[in-house]
């Protein structure tokens, strides 16, 4: 039975390794059998304040990036989230039916908001706008990293509150995919701290759109340890474990394969494999966003992309509203 896959990306530039292999990837393996909504989650990205300009060049750098990394808009629906208002008549709606105690317990807030004495609303609040954005669309499968599941569950929360009080086919409690256990892509420089687009340093990721000399230069760059073993342990050795799982992720290599591979070859000669590895990885898909960041093309397919989410957004406001006795009920 096909299943309804949802998910989306926040435009806020610098999208790197991490997020490729935890979502993105994703995207493109899910279009085999499902059916995909695929959204730039833009009104996320204002939470914190964002320069128009620069928020409007992220949104379409982002949808480039959907196609050119494989998502195709024949099988997909790719839109911008602002461009379909269901998302924020929905999150009205829920939260009236979340409640302050779950959200105050949501990790990011708390990451986001730490040494504030107070902080936006919208940031408090995002969760349920991300619970909007999924079940809006009656998704069965949401792919995302695992820093989301926290959300995710939250989500299957008010969906499962709100189906228990107005009928149990409200909405459709979703499923999250994650990354597989022990994948997540750390910070190069600091392998303790997740990969971030926000960090300081450029060298601390490989964004999707970095040549070949950026790439090179932050994988022989990464923190490693003064032992010289190739050893996956992410305790002792999170750095060297770290580009381990880079290594797996890109090549399918299980880590043990690699590790004996490159068993007294020291460092730099497994760096310098890596980096060529991450490289010719990323280059169709630099090649393919360069011929369509400017194009009419995009253009067109995140227009027809709106169109076609807004047709199924629509149906669910209006089975949403007749549960919840909205409006006249003659529309």
């Amino acid at each position: 039975m096909t299943k309804r896959v949802f998910s989306g990306v926040q435009p806020t530039g610098n999208i790197h390794i991490g997020n490729y292999l935890g979502a993105l990837a994703q995207f493109v393996q899910l279009q085999d059998g499902n059916e995909c909504i695929y959204c730039i989650v833009d009104m996320h990205a204002i939470t914190l304040p964002k320069n128009p300009g620069e928020l409007r060049g992220n949104i379409l750098d982002v949808a480039a990036l959907y196609l050119a990394v494989g998502v195709d808009p024949a099988r997909s629906v790719v839109f911008v989230q602002s461009e379909v208002p269901g998302h924020a008549e929905l999150a009205w709606v829920l939260m009236c039916n979340a409640y302050t105690g779950e959200l105050s317990r949501m990790t990011q807030f708390k990451d986001k908001s730490r040494g504030n004495e107070s902080a936006p609303a919208g940031l408090f609040v995002y969760p349920i706008l991300m619970a909007a954005d999924i079940l809006l669309y009656d998704a069965d499968i949401v792919p995302v990293g695992n820093d989301q599941k926290q959300h995710i569950e939250l989500t299957r929360d008010i969906a499962v509150r709100v189906n228990n009080k107005y009928g149990p086919d409200t909405f459709v409690v979703p499923e999250g995919r994650f990354l597989k256990e022990g994948a997540r892509i750390m910070s190069l420089d600091d392998p303790t701290s997740k990969m971030s687009k926000s960090a300081e340093s450029p060298l601390s990721r490989i964004s999707l759109l970095d040549d070949a000399s950026v790439i090179k230069k932050a994988i022989m760059r990464a923190t490693t340890d003064s032992d010289g073993e190739i050893r996956f342990d992410p305790d002792r050795k999170p750095g060297v474990s770290n580009l381990l799982t880079i290594h797996s992720a890109f090549t399918g290599t299980p880590i043990a394969r690699t590790e004996r591979a490159y068993s007294g070859r020291g460092y730099g000669a497994f760096k310098k494999d890596l980096a060529e590895i991450v490289e010719t990885s990323l280059a169709p898909i630099r090649g393919t966003y360069e011929e369509i960041r400017y194009s009419e093309e995009l253009i067109r397919v995140l227009k027809d992309g709106a169109e076609r989410a807004n047709a199924i957004a629509e149906r669910t406001m209006k089975r949403v509203k007749d549960r919840f006795g909205l409006g006249t009920g003659r529309a």
